[in-house]
């Protein structure tokens, strides 16, 4: 992420937070605020996202990824056995503990010996 698209991204969450309506002019005015040189088109970029996106989403969403959504939306449709089986399926992740490395004290020698 570029310096700008930070800048940015950090412009509207503080509009956002003080319940300010997010334009590509307030973007800028807090941008150059910052003393921060931001490309011209960055501030309207995000003043358009911001209008389409509901922030508050996009921020409680952050760390959702794509696999992890859709498989908690498909355990829930497919009732008490799929719910037993997710329930399961942790479980065997935990039985597959990868062994631990020796390390150099186990060897007879270390890094600085």
């Amino acid at each position: 992420m570029s310096s700008g698209e930070a800048a940015c991204t950090y412009a509207c969450l503080i509009l956002h937070d003080d319940g300010i309506p997010i334009t590509a002019e307030k973007i800028s005015t807090l941008v150059k605020a910052a003393n921060v040189k931001v490309e011209s088109y960055w501030p309207s970029l995000f003043a358009k996202l911001c209008e389409k996106r509901n922030i508050e989403d996009l921020i409680m969403n952050v760390g959702a990824g794509g696999a992890a959504a859709a498989v908690a939306v498909a355990a829930p449709t497919g009732g008490a056995g799929a719910g037993a089986a997710a329930a399961a399926a942790p479980a065997a992740e935990e039985k597959n503990e990868e062994p631990k490395e020796e390390s150099d004290e186990d060897m007879g020698f270390g890094l600085f010996d």
